[in-house]
């Protein structure tokens, strides 16, 4: 069953793959309520779209919907953007600022690139979030304020924790509800089902007659590793409909520069495919039993060792029942 939404950006959100219907389920659930919710996966697999979904299926979705990336944000402005600032609080604050958590009241902050918080700011948030209090630069007041939080991050947070970068306790405050996107080449029976969605969609946008990929094509793009994900695969039917629309396209009509490289390890492995085949699952249980032996157990470290996030290889290994 396609499973979609209606709004901007629909079409990303869609997805017949047993994994990603699983997040749309605990997503549907997960709006139901104001829990804080953290959204991982990679670069692209629409993470910014999933929240918006939450909000929208939520009983704030008449609420404000305010979006703040942590990387975009300079280290000394943190503080102020979020939590505002009273006038004279310091050099430049010509008037007062109420801070983006104050304008997500009765709605939902957005908090992309968490990872990405300065430590210093990272200690003012999770008050925020414990006790929904919040203080701007230059006051002595302290307001609450009801904001329902949804963070997000392609990083492995418990590795931030690890290195020091990222405080457990707001690592753990976040990590109440984390759904996981999965990366578009996990989702391979969902690439063509994407492609044709993204095509006629953006046709229509253009005013222009969609173009047809052949067979083969097919088969080639749905093969591909797209180590950009869903907006990879987005960018490049735009592509294809605004310079080759209304065409038939083969494997020698596509410009194969159109595809992003693979990253490596995303596709080309050190081994071959023995004659007899494989069972996948086999192998992957003892992928990750060699690197857990590898690490002496430490799952943070096997997990990179796998390009897999922790809760991933949590996941996985209670799956294959390995302790």
């Amino acid at each position: 069953m396609n499973t979609s939404f209606e709004g901007d950006g629909n079409a990303d959100l869609v997805g017949e793959s047993p994994a990603f219907q699983a997040v749309l389920r605990s997503a549907r659930l997960v709006a139901g309520t104001d829990v804080t919710t953290l959204i991982l996966g990679e670069s692209g697999t629409g993470k910014e779209l999933l929240a918006r979904m939450i909000h929208r299926e939520s009983r704030r979705a008449r609420g404000p919907w305010v979006t703040v990336n942590c990387a975009a944000l300079p280290a000394d402005l943190v503080e102020s953007e979020l939590f505002g600032y009273r006038r004279g609080a310091f050099t430049g604050a010509q008037g007062d600022h109420p801070g983006r958590i104050r304008e997500a009241h009765r709605g939902t902050l957005f908090l992309d690139e968490i990872a990405e918080l300065p430590l210093a700011a990272q200690g003012k948030l999770l008050r925020f979030l414990e006790y929904g209090e919040c203080q701007s630069l230059g006051s002595t007041r302290v307001e609450h304020v009801d904001v329902r939080v949804v963070a997000a991050t392609h990083q492995d947070l418990r590795a931030r924790v690890e290195a020091g970068a990222f405080r457990a306790d707001l690592f753990y405050r976040l990590h109440v509800i984390p759904l996981e996107l999965p990366p578009l080449r996990e989702r391979e029976d969902d690439v063509l089902l994407l492609l044709d969605r993204f095509t006629r969609a953006l046709a229509h946008r253009h005013g222009v007659e969609p173009p047809v990929f052949d067979p083969a094509l097919r088969r080639q793009l749905a093969g591909h590793c797209w180590p950009g994900n869903v907006r990879e695969l987005r960018n490049l039917a735009e592509r294809c409909v605004v310079l080759l629309h209304g065409r038939s396209i083969g494997p020698q009509e596509f410009p194969t520069d159109w595809l992003d490289a693979p990253r490596p390890g995303t596709r080309d492995a050190p081994w071959q495919l023995p004659p007899e085949g494989v069972r996948l699952e086999t192998v992957e249980a003892e992928l990750i039993v060699q690197a857990l032996q590898r690490t002496d157990g430490n799952r943070s470290r096997a997990a990179r060792l796998l390009g897999l996030t922790r809760d991933t290889l949590l996941y996985r290994m209670k799956k294959y029942a390995i302790a």
